[in-house]
């Protein structure tokens, strides 16, 4: 009986931990190929607007991060640089400046969706039809699952 109840929690730890490396690791395993060096560099190049990541926002932290260039096109938003591993990231643009989930939750409703990020290691993504980046000044990018901000950047 002793050995039972040494057993059960000692279990259900290594579930826990087994559990919380497969949330970190999965998006990593499945995470498509960047777009080529060149490509990402041509685009920044022609960029409108562009603003470099950093780490020192408030929302971020150990596992919530970007570093790197974003640049801002009528037709694309690029990123050359890395983003923290996660699961369903998202960019938004907002008019606002933001650097926390706090801050971007309540403005998020009025922020336009650009699309889904697959690579953490740089990405190629299409402005939506209709879509006036010049009628915003932040790039955001948000886990869509657990409602985190990673990492933002203001373009104008």
């Amino acid at each position: 009986m002793k050995r039972l109840l040494l057993l059960i929690p000692t279990h259900l730890i290594a579930g826990a931990i087994g559990f919380a490396l497969g949330i970190y690791y999965l998006p990593i395993l499945t995470a498509q190929p960047a777009p080529d060096d060149l490509v990402l560099e041509e685009a920044t190049q022609a960029a409108q607007f562009s603003v470099q990541l950093t780490r020192d926002l408030r929302g971020s932290d150990t596992l919530h991060w970007g570093e790197g260039t974003i640049g801002v096109t009528p037709e694309t938003i690029v990123h050359k640089g890395e983003l923290a591993p996660g699961p369903d990231y998202k960019v938004y643009l907002t008019k606002d400046f933001v650097e926390h989930e706090d801050e971007f939750e309540p403005i998020k409703s009025q922020a336009v969706l650009i699309g889904d990020v697959k690579s953490f290691d740089g990405f190629l993504l299409n402005v939506p039809e209709g879509v006036d980046v010049a009628q915003y000044t932040t790039v955001v990018v948000w886990c869509e699952t657990f409602g985190e901000f990673i990492t933002a950047g203001k373009y104008r």
